[in-house]
């Protein structure tokens, strides 16, 4: 069995599909896993850490865009719908997932025209501009908020949850978050390309924060343009902090983390419960339809979070909410809790069940799990 996955760019559209990789190997060890991405996004470096395959296609973004850059993203379809039915045609597909982003649009066509099963998956409250495109050719829409289903055919729809990888609950005990050590630590996450703003107010802000709590541990995400600056800030400030461009092993620091500072993406926020982290999320405002926005309202109306704008985000106003919380033990075990009461970690699962369903209607070939 090929499966090809449509996804990357940015770790929002490439982690939730590497969960879905990991589980279809985990119910058929011998089943082929594709990727599909560009060589714009962070695919390449992230999957190779993986052991994931990845073929390149010609895609570019086109929402959000100036008019130059969206008829590059318009001209750049008929490519990579010829590219992936090219490699339709060399690889035998069983399954084709689109993921969102700027590569799916191309992918999924290519996999209506050769008639493969073809779903999507939409990670967000609100859902993207490539997965509305793609709707209509999809068999099966897999959504991970009840919200954004009004953007669907209803008789698509499985409300699932957000697939996330095993390791983010492999340490679960079904006990409470607490704070166990006597350092607070304090995970710093801009996404997966860093966020200059945060990395700025961060930097702001730390001779008040390390002043008020100078034991605090830090693990700081920056983003690969950023690096150098942050690492250069921390030494100058004498802080000690664990800085870098990418955190791979992002399940284990999670899970050692009090307080988590980050965007909102849909990952992110997925990852949050599934840990059962307390967070101050600062939404990303230039993203499509403001979605990151509704997502991180969605985890502080839940207990989860808090949530700070970035048009009010100061040096001084970050580190004294950090500081705030990290004071109150008690504050970060009950947002903990409650973080954790609203997490979906069988999002995995139920869509490669539903998948193998899609596969048998179509082949007759394939037992349904």
């Amino acid at each position: 069995m090929t499966v090809v996955i449509a996804a990357g760019g940015t770790g929002g559209h490439l982690y939730p599909a590497v969960a879905l990789a990991r589980e279809f190997l985990r119910h058929d060890s011998l089943a082929r896993i594709l990727f599909i991405g560009t060589t714009r996004g962070i695919e390449a470096k992230v999957l190779a850490h993986e052991g994931f395959e990845l073929s390149l296609i010609t895609a570019h973004p086109v929402m959000g865009k100036g008019p130059l850059a969206m008829l590059k993203g318009v001209a750049s379809l008929p490519i990579g719908i010829w590219q992936s039915l090219a490699l339709f045609r060399r690889v035998g597909v069983n399954l084709v997932i689109g993921v969102g982003g700027y590569t799916s649009p191309a992918v999924l066509m290519a996999a209506a025209l050769r008639k493969i099963p073809r779903v999507i998956v939409e990670p967000n409250a609100y859902p993207g501009m490539a997965n509305k495109v793609v709707a209509p050719l999809a068999q099966r829409i897999f959504l991970a908020f009840d919200s954004a289903a009004q953007s669907f055919d209803r008789h698509k729809i499985i409300v699932t949850g957000t697939p996330i990888r095993r390791e983010f609950v492999a340490q679960e005990d079904g006990r409470e978050t607490r704070v166990l050590h006597s350092r607070r630590r304090l995970l710093i996450v801009g996404g997966s390309q860093g966020a200059k703003a945060i990395n700025d107010a961060v930097l702001e802000g730390m001779p008040f924060l390390i002043k008020q709590i100078p034991d605090v541990e830090i693990t700081h995400q920056t983003g690969e343009l950023d690096y150098q600056r942050v690492k250069a800030a921390y030494d100058q400030m004498g802080v000690r902090a664990e800085v870098a461009p990418f955190l791979y092993e992002m399940p284990m620091i999670l899970q050692r983390a009090d307080l988590v500072v980050a965007r909102a993406g849909a990952m992110t926020i997925a990852e949050l419960m599934a840990c059962g982290k307390p967070a101050i999320l600062i939404p990303l405002p230039t993203a499509i339809y403001d979605h990151q926005m509704k997502n991180a309202q969605a985890l502080e109306a839940g207990g989860g979070a808090v949530v700070l704008p970035q048009a009010e985000l100061t040096g001084f106003r970050l580190s004294e909410l950090i500081v705030r919380l990290l004071s109150n033990p008690e504050q970060l075990r009950v947002m903990g809790v409650k973080s954790r009461a609203m997490r979906r970690i069988d999002a995995g699962e139920a869509i490669v069940r539903e998948c193998y369903k899609l596969m048998k209607e179509a082949s007759h070939g394939y037992r349904a799990l």
